[in-house]
């Protein structure tokens, strides 16, 4: 039976600043804990230095939850590499480009400054399993002191001054070669997160006229009425500026969506069929699966099928999105929301990574993204929000009743998807269908029977 997990969710530990798990005290253990896990000798016997990989969004606490897991780290016998202020993508990129044994990233990525969380990626630059991450919470409930470095192993400290330029080419490099963004006026808002530096200068040395928003992080501002969680800003700034599209990564730059040069939104899903129809084109899709989550919709899934490709649904998460392609051999996944994965260039989302492989589709064929961008139409979709207090509706036997009515409203027609919000006292109800009347009676149904579960 699977031990009940105290401090990590579905992508790492996350919470509130400076309230329990995200404290000072948690943070210093974790990188004990950690520290000793990686703390290990090569094949020769020879003594290795163990490395840890640290980069951080733009939030307040990241100055004090830094500090704190570096502490950690180095009584642990091990070094840090400070990368200050990146995307998650580039930590777990410079942690294989390092030979670190660790990559860390400190974010909440989507939610506000008042929230951090830490991310954790292994030497290969992939998330760590839920097994290891076990292994190092049991290492936690420990009192560590008697193994901890003596004092002339104590590690050390440095900062990578040439971090962002080395992710900038990385990313570059995922570009065509022979391919310029001249003549592109292009919308990027940052979301005041860690690509705020890093993003702009990409399309900038591309070639690309570069309108920037929320790229003025003051530790308070993170995603605070901008990026991909808010992207009316970006779309009435397309708008304003008459660009020709615009781009909006999220707080730490793992996702991202496009607006079109009329300020329309386009989400994941519609990235996800462009770059496979031009990768299948291209010879450069491996397979014929594009792995998403249970939230994609049926639209995307249909097109898929016209392609003479399929697509294989995992449960919501990039982790989970990333395990299937590992498994697979698949190079493209992602999400709704805008978790894009190219498996040739990275091991996570990557939010300026996947918006290039538009703007080269942008460049490469000329047409507007109005065009390129829609695909497919959407079947209609809801997604509702349900708080609880107290016990999880989603244990209540009492809801196979609702669901049991619901499939059966929609068989053949349409989908209902349920889940427990990771973060939050949530239930996430999602219905789609063709039939809009139909898709708002099941999820108000729905969603009336678990807050009435909820007050039980």
């Amino acid at each position: 039976m699977a031990r009940r997990r105290r401090f990590f969710g579905t992508d790492g530990i996350r919470g509130m600043a400076n309230t329990a798990p995200m404290t000072v005290e948690v943070a210093q253990k974790l990188g004990q804990a950690v520290g000793l896990y990686f703390c290990r000798q090569d094949d020769v016997g020879r003594q290795h230095r163990h490395t840890v990989v640290l980069g951080k969004d733009t939030r307040l606490s990241g100055y004090m939850i830094e500090c704190a897991l570096v502490s950690g780290f180095l009584s642990a016998g091990v070094d840090v590499v400070l990368l200050g202020p990146l995307p998650t993508p580039a930590v777990a990129f410079l942690t294989r480009s390092l030979r670190a044994d660790l990559g860390v990233m400190i974010s909440a990525s989507h939610n506000p400054f008042t929230d951090n969380g830490i991310k954790l990626f292994g030497p290969d630059g992939f998330k760590l399993s839920d097994a290891v991450e076990e292994e190092i919470e049991s290492l936690m409930a420990e009192d560590l002191s008697g193994q901890l470095a003596s004092p002339a192993a104590i590690g050390r400290a440095s900062r990578l001054n040439d971090a962002a330029g080395r992710y900038i080419e990385s990313v570059k490099s995922s570009f065509p070669r022979g391919l310029r963004l001249d003549g592109l006026k292009i919308v990027l808002d940052c979301a005041h997160g860690s690509a705020y530096r890093v993003a702009p200068a990409a399309l900038w040395e591309l070639g690309a006229e570069v309108i920037t928003i929320g790229a003025s992080p003051d530790g308070l501002n993170i995603n605070d009425g901008v990026g991909s969680t808010y992207p009316q800003a970006l779309c009435e700034a397309v708008r304003t500026n008459g660009a020709d599209c615009g781009i909006a990564l999220d707080g730490d730059a793992d996702r991202v969506l496009i607006a079109n040069e009329r300020g329309e939104l386009v989400d994941g899903d519609q990235i996800l069929a462009l770059i496979a129809t031009l990768w299948k084109r291209t010879d450069r899709l491996h397979g014929t699966e594009i792995v998403a989550t249970v939230m994609s919709n049926i639209g995307l899934e249909k097109y898929l099928e016209t392609q003479g490709l399929s697509l294989y649904r995992t449960a919501v998460g990039d982790r989970y999105v990333v395990e299937r392609m590992r498994q697979t051999g698949s190079n493209l996944g992602g999400e709704q929301s805008g978790h894009m994965v190219l498996s040739d260039y990275g091991t996570t989302g990557d939010g300026l990574l996947a918006a290039l492989q538009v703007l080269a589709a942008l460049v490469e064929t000329g047409r507007p993204a109005s065009e390129l961008c829609h695909l497919f139409e959407p079947y209609p979709q809801t997604l509702k929000n349900v708080p609880y207090d107290g016990a999880n509706p989603m244990k209540n036997p009492a809801l196979e009743e609702s669901v049991r009515w619901a499939e059966e409203r929609l068989a053949g027609r349409g989908r209902l998807v349920l889940r427990a919000s990771g973060t939050e006292p949530l239930i996430r109800v999602m219905v789609e269908a063709q039939d809009e009347t139909l898709v708002a009676d099941v999820v108000e149904r729905v969603s009336a029977h678990i807050q009435k579960l909820a007050v039980e």
